[in-house]
């Protein structure tokens, strides 16, 4: 069971960035899905979930209107589409799987800066 983000990166302040988490080991259209982060120093938050089909998705406040949280369950893959970046949005991103409480990936690295 494996949870593989990619996507992260540099990116100035009004930018975008799409992550991308893989993942394999157990059927991924059963479980809903989510976006953690974890800024130096602080918890680990929720950004987003969506529900196993997608047909339900639910956001931070911080993330509202300027996220989008999507899965391909045909590519056992979900997406954090991440517009409008600030530098407080700066953190690694992890995603997560509701069906496996312990397991989270290596996470991929956002930084947004000038």
């Amino acid at each position: 069971v494996q949870l593989v983000e990619s996507g992260g990166g540099l990116v100035q302040p009004g930018g975008s960035l799409r992550l991308s988490c893989a993942a394999s080991g157990f059927t991924f259209s059963s479980y809903g899905m989510s976006w953690y982060r974890q800024a130096p120093g602080k918890e680990r938050e929720l950004v987003a979930s969506i529900s196993s089909a997608g047909r339900s998705t639910n956001y931070a406040d911080s993330a509202k209107g300027r996220f989008t949280i999507s899965r391909d369950n045909a590519k056992n893959t979900v997406y954090l589409q991440m517009n409008s970046l600030k530098p407080e949005d700066t953190a690694v991103y992890y995603c997560k799987s509701a069906g496996f409480s312990a397991l989270w990936g290596q996470g991929t690295q956002v930084t947004v800066s000038s």
